[in-house]
């Protein structure tokens, strides 16, 4: 089935769920005390002690409690709602849906005591109809249910480990960790929107989109899938950012022309970036003696992907990913979804010059790739395929998830203009033999999904080791040298970084992202000479690499995405003073030195496209 946005059109309602939510982590030795006394069959209020917890918004950090902070296994949220009385008519021609934009990580989901979904997978939406559960029992409350596990297994995606502490003379009976191995906090919760919509009982389930363009006409494939009837009829209209039709068909499969189309461009390479057409779907069928009508509206830019050895090309133009690597991350909410934040790091990231960034590492929230599509963010978007270091974390269970995963990935994201390469793992132990057959098999099952887009993963295995880079498209490298190797030693970069490049194109033939690079640096911490975590060390880092990649984007190197956008947090260690600090902007969003450096650098690169029209040239020091 589909996974479109749930908007609201002339045949579809929406009530939002946000808000706060009663709230109870599990503490028995098993975690499971929720089970055994079937806390769903009842107000949780009713099994014991609840508070207050936001939503979205993760756990972790809305408490002063620190067994919540680094709580692991099942906690349990409840909300109860009225709703309208003319979605409850049990006249069989309304449905009523309840969809999740993500819950970390593992989520079993009951209304009014009844299991209507169960969903593997931290970052991704699913849905229930849950008609036949409210329709009928109007004036009743909806109480929802979900019980959310965020344990990690060798299995899961992303993996992890839990080890049982059995030393008693160190240890409290039944201790156990989670064990990880990437370099974020886990953060766990409903972290985006929950919302109930309505649709017809007859409805609109998927819309899929392709396009292609030449200079004066571009054409844009779709296919329209219907749920509830074989017998009903389409009508599809395109319509313009002034609401003109510019194209009309009917049917579930065809072609729209449009001639002189305003192509979708990235930021920074046209006067008008990210523009979007409106394809509104309509569907009228007959149902339980009535006639039935449904609408959608998706958003829809035209503009073409092709890669080639030494380039990446958007509508044919060459394309140069100046970029940053993100997280879901900030104080407080975690990785909740919060508006203030998502609007602010788009000015930003707009100040900073960046076109582009990866979803490191893993889907970022639908809201946020909707304002990619409209600014003309390039995205590079990227599964949970994080910390597979593992060698049972390849095996064919590991397999069959992960190509779930991208399915439910590509499922949600297939038609969006922004979205022009998938990633399918993040820095993976790319190296071992099992791995050649792993990612043979998710990259091919990805390009079936959707040939109209390349396919990478990110990795920092040795060029000549690397498994899984013979099936990739565009290589991806990550490297820190004199941080993680060489630490100190800025004058090795020169040499390492450009040896780097040259024996990955030498060996593949294809062209090159620096996926990361970067140093830590503690805001207001100065020294000069440049000592590590100074600001004047991350700055000095980026110089370095900066002189190579002035020279090898003249070959093959077609980008280079800084690690990171902003300072977030990672599990508690010796090497981490709350979180890690490569951030060129604070947790808070604040400038360290290095963000002035990397917008230099990016305008600079900005301004000497062709492309860039004149007024974008003057006015680039004061966005």
């Amino acid at each position: 089935g589909g996974m479109l946005y749930p908007r609201e059109t002339p045949s579809r309602e929406r009530k939002e769920l946000g808000g706060l939510w009663s709230f109870r982590a599990d503490f028995s030795p098993g975690r499971d005390a929720g089970f055994v006394h079937r806390w769903y069959r009842q107000p949780l209020r009713q099994t014991g002690p609840v508070i207050d917890m936001p939503v979205p918004a993760s756990f972790n950090d809305i408490t002063q409690d620190p067994s919540l902070e680094n709580y692991i296994g099942w906690v349990w949220y409840e909300k109860e709602v009225l709703l309208p009385l003319r979605w409850l008519q049990d006249d069989l021609n309304t449905r009523v849906v309840l969809r999740f934009g993500s819950a970390h990580y593992y989520s079993i989901v009951w209304v009014n005591g009844v299991q209507v979904v169960e969903h593997e997978g931290g970052h991704l939406p699913f849905e229930a109809d849950i008609s036949s559960i409210v329709q009928g029992s109007p004036g009743i409350p909806c109480r929802i249910t979900v019980a959310l596990n965020n344990t990690l297994t060798p299995h899961t995606l992303p993996p992890g480990s839990i080890q049982y502490m059995n030393d008693k003379t160190r240890y409290p009976k039944n201790y156990f960790v989670q064990n990880i191995r990437f370099d974020f906090f886990n953060y766990a919760g409903i972290h985006r929107p929950v919302v109930l919509y309505t649709t017809p009982s007859v409805y609109i389930d998927d819309i899929t989109v392709t396009t292609t363009s030449s200079e004066s006409v571009a054409m844009v494939q779709y296919q329209v899938s219907v749920v509830g009837s074989t017998r009903y009829s389409l009508s599809l209209s395109l319509h313009d950012q002034e609401g003109k039709v510019v194209a009309t068909g009917d049917g579930p499969t065809g072609e729209l022309k449009v001639v002189n189309p305003n192509l979708w461009w990235p930021y920074l390479m046209h006067e008008n970036p990210g523009y979007c057409y409106s394809l509104e779907v309509k569907m009228q069928a007959q149902a339980n003696g009535a006639l039935l009508e449904d609408v959608y509206t998706l958003p829809v830019g035209i503009r073409t992907v092709h890669v080639t050895s030494t380039q990446f090309l958007i509508n044919g133009r060459p394309f140069y990913f100046h970029g940053v690597n993100k997280h879901e991350d900030a104080d407080i909410r975690g990785k909740g979804l919060d508006w203030p934040l998502v609007v602010k790091d788009f000015n930003l990231l707009r100040w900073l010059g960046a076109n582009s960034f990866r979803t490191s590492h893993y889907p970022y929230a639908e809201e946020i790739m909707d304002l990619c599509d409209a600014y003309g963010i390039v995205v590079i978007d990227e599964c949970p395929g994080v910390g597979i270091k593992m060698p049972e974390s390849f095996g064919n269970k590991s397999l069959q998830h992960h190509l779930v995963v991208m399915e439910e990935l590509i499922r949600r994201d297939k038609n969006r203009p922004s979205v022009v390469m998938w990633s399918v793992a993040n820095e993976p132990a790319s190296e071992l033999p099992p791995a050649a057959y792993y990612f043979k098999t998710v990259i091919a099952h990805t390009k079936a999904l959707d040939p109209s887009r390349p396919v990478t993963f990110v990795t920092d295995a040795n060029y000549a080791l690397d498994c899984g880079a013979p099936y990739v498209d565009v290589i991806c490298v990550n490297s820190y040298f004199s941080w993680y190797h060489d630490p100190g030693h800025l004058e090795v970069i020169p040499l390492q970084l450009t040896t780097q490049f040259e024996n990955w194109y030498k060996t593949y033939q294809k062209p090159i992202i620096q996926s990361e690079y970067g140093a830590d640096s503690v805001p207001g911490l100065h020294s000069d000479p440049p000592l590590m975590f100074s600001e004047e060390y991350q700055r000095a880092m980026l110089k370095e690499y900066h002189s190579v990649f002035d020279k090898k984007r003249k070959e093959y190197v077609i980008g280079e995405l800084i690690w990171n956008f902003a300072d977030f947090m990672t599990n508690q260690g010796t090497t981490r003073v709350l979180g890690n600090k490569k951030g060129i902007f604070t947790r808070q969003r604040q400038p360290k030195s290095a963000a002035f450096v990397l917008r230099e650098r990016y305008w600079k690169i900005a301004n000497e496209s062709s492309c860039l029209p004149p007024i974008i040239k003057s006015h680039s020091l004061f966005l």
